[in-house]
């Protein structure tokens, strides 16, 4: 399965659950995860979305723990089956 397909599969169940995945582009900031999850009543997440198997370079991982400094959830998404989960713990936080 590739990245891509991963990433589709994750913004249609957010849409299914009434809320927007855009694409996160940060320009002059490398590393950033690739998605925001927003989801109904103001909860919020950043997801890295990568090949089964492929983890972040070592610049994304250092985002990742700036972004988790901050207070703000991140995942590193990999395989289609941890998407309920991982909607599941942005829903609930």
């Amino acid at each position: 399965m590739r990245e891509k397909t991963i990433e589709r599969k994750l913004t249609l169940m957010v849409k299914k659950q009434g809320g927007i995945c855009p694409k996160f582009v940060s320009p002059g900031f490398d590393g950033m995860p690739d998605r925001i999850v927003l989801l109904p009543g103001g909860h919020m997440a950043f997801v890295e979305v990568k090949a089964p198997g492929k983890k972040p370079r070592a610049l994304q991982t250092s985002r990742h723990t700036l972004l988790r400094r901050l207070g703000f959830r991140v995942y590193v998404l990999d395989n289609e089956e941890q998407i309920g989960g991982i909607l599941d713990e942005i829903r609930t936080a």
